[in-house]
């Protein structure tokens, strides 16, 4: 038998509390609390859906092929051949089906796919593409003409068409498949349907939902294992016009719809025995495109959402994903808020902040090193509001802009590690405003009064470049370089607050995914392709802890603040971030270190 000393090298430790780092399945024993301990993964417990990136045209009734991360989206209604190409971020046009068609099936990925039947309107199509990676080209016709057909396939080589409507308006169970040069005909589906939904390939695929002539909508499922169809359990929910992903029988996700009486955001997880309802679509909606490997990882895009067809995308990843968890750091010497910060989670620098009452601001420079704030020598001018070159260091940051208790700023400061010295102004004075980039390279954005002015530092001149779409005021935002930025939320003209997203590419800025919630006076650390939203406010005195989670595409609520608080500085990264002081509403000392991945501690009773 296996014991902890032969698996683990060592036996278990006696503390006094609990250690300082302890590893990923270590146990020991907490002495003062008279029990035993050990560390587990954080991670999530149920799947959830996130919104992705627009498609380019708004249709439905098209049809999906590859993963979440590298997917094709082709033809729809109104009858459309055109195409897109997804590449985990965006979708790019990309070069039309040949014959322009909706409610077709297919099959494969997004380099080489297969689309078939279809309707032309107003007639109905049995003709076949192949898509290459760059075009589409007509090979041999399916042998039963048909629309609303369900498909599968691993590439334009090999494939499965099922199921579907035949004119004038019955349900068909033919199923035929592809060699890559010919349509055979194989045994049919048990039950004929008609607007059903397919995944897998030739050898393991599945049938599910749809609706038979004459009945409602259909909750059958059946399984293909590459030469006959059995029929298996059930959707919980019977719909007609659902997707589904997956590369084998054993392992799908079905959603969207129309269950009666109209369009559904409902989701259900097949593990190769049975449907299980998981969490629901943020949007509603139905005929939509599909991709993914399964109930783990899957894309939704487009498809009518009532009472017009829609744009957007959802991506599905499944439980067990690494979930980012906040500690107790070291309290800063002095509470404050509108303070600004750099650095890293263990090399952190804040300096600058304010208490509106009764108007005091501050020129305090404090050091963190993992484990406690240090004062060094202050800024040469007290101010609150002002901005940092948020990927600065320790040794080597910026502080800009600000306002001082009687009038806005210009003054931008230079830290060298030891001393601050001032340097070139900005161009425009304001306070409330957010940069990014570094000591030689910055970028500021947005301020006081709604300001709309980005400038751009070269090391020792600031320049105006193009303005933000929307101006603001106690937005978020934060950036590696002073070519690539984000600003989020804030105040352009209250109520309400923001919670338009822009990026900055180093010429222009650009409107992307909002925040999930409309907020002003936000904290945040990070960069252009992965941060967080710290805190802020929702309206006049609702103070929140919620924290936002961007990956470069969009925003997905993550795990709450222990310490409510707006207008909080920040400094490191999305595995390894820092967020301190700030406003409870009152000054406030508090530091929280983020870190995702991170671990449970369960405890074992000895009594």
């Amino acid at each position: 038998m296996a014991t902890y000393l032969g698996t683990h090298g060592s036996r278990i430790q006696n503390y006094t509390t609990n250690p300082d780092n302890p590893n990923e399945g270590e146990v020991w024993y907490n002495e003062t609390d008279n029990v035993l301990k050990f560390q587990y993964p954080n991670v999530t417990s149920a799947g959830s859906w996130r919104s992705s990136g627009n498609m380019n045209n708004a249709r439905n009734g098209m049809w999906g092929a590859g993963i979440a991360t590298a997917a094709l989206a082709f033809g729809g209604s109104p009858v459309t051949g055109a195409t897109e190409s997804w590449n985990g971020s965006a979708w790019t046009e990309v070069n039309d089906l040949t014959t322009a068609r909706s409610q077709l099936g297919g099959g494969g990925t997004y380099t080489s796919a297969l689309g078939f039947g279809g309707d032309v309107g107003p007639a109905l199509t049995n003709k076949t593409e192949s898509w290459n990676g760059t075009n589409w080209t007509e090979v041999n016709d399916l042998n039963t003409t048909r629309y609303y057909v369900a498909g599968c396939g691993a590439d334009n080589t090999t494939a499965l068409a099922f199921g579907g409507r035949t004119p004038p308006s019955a349900a068909t169970g033919a199923t035929e498949q592809w060699n890559g040069t010919n349509w055979t005909e194989v045994n049919d589906l048990n039950t004929a349907r008609r607007y059903l939904a397919g995944c897998g390939i030739v050898t393991s695929a599945l049938a599910t939902g749809g609706n038979i002539p004459g009945s409602p909508q259909s909750a059958l499922n059946e399984q293909f294992n590459g030469t006959n169809w059995t029929e298996v359990n059930d959707l919980n929910t019977a719909r007609q016009h659902l997707r589904s992903a997956g590369q084998t029988n054993t392992n799908a996700l079905a959603f969207a719809g129309e269950p009666p009486p109209g369009v559904s955001a409902l989701t259900e997880s097949w593990n190769g025995t049975a449907f299980t309802e998981v969490a629901d679509l943020a949007t509603a909606r139905a005929y939509v495109a599909q991709a993914g490997t399964g109930n783990t990882s899957a894309l939704c895009s487009g498809g009518y959402a009532p009472p017009t067809n829609t744009t957007a995308s959802e991506e599905w990843t499944g439980p067990g994903v690494p979930v980012g968890a906040w500690s107790t750091g070291g309290a800063l010497n002095d509470g404050k808020m509108y303070l600004a910060g750099a650095g890293t989670q263990t090399a952190g620098i804040a300096f600058g902040g304010g208490d509106p009452s009764p108007s005091q601001r501050f020129a305090q420079t404090e050091l963190y090193n993992g484990s406690n704030w240090t004062e060094v020598n202050d800024l040469g001018t007290a101010r609150s509001g002002l901005a940092s070159a948020s990927a600065g260091t320790q040794t080597a940051s910026l502080a800009i802009g600000g306002e001082t208790p009687t009038a806005s700023v210009a003054v931008t400061e230079s830290w060298n590690g030891t001393n601050w010295t001032e340097v070139n102004d900005i161009n425009t004075a304001r306070h409330v405003l957010k940069g990014a980039g570094t000591q030689p390279a910055a970028l500021v954005f947005g301020g006081s009064g709604a300001k709309n002015q980005t400038e751009n530092w070269n090391g020792t001149n600031w320049t105006e470049v193009n303005n933000l779409n929307l101006g603001r005021a106690h937005h978020g935002g934060f950036g590696a370089t002073n070519t690539a930025a984000i600003a989020f939320g804030g105040e352009s003209s209250y109520p309400p607050y923001d919670n338009e997203t822009e990026l900055w590419n180093g010429t222009n800025w650009t409107e992307v995914n909002n925040l999930n919630a409309e907020k002003a006076y936000l904290g945040g650390f990070g960069e252009y392709t992965s941060g967080l939203s710290v805190g802020g406010v929702l309206g006049p005195g609702t103070v929140v802890g919620t924290v936002e989670d961007w990956n470069g595409v969009s925003w997905q609520e993550v795990a709450d603040l222990n310490t409510t608080r707006f207008s909080s500085g920040g400094a490191g990264s999305t595995t390894a971030g820092l967020s301190f002081g700030g406003g409870t509403p009152a000054d406030s000392t508090a530091t929280e270190e983020w870190n995702q991945p991170s671990n449970v501690t369960k405890t074992i009773s000895t009594d």
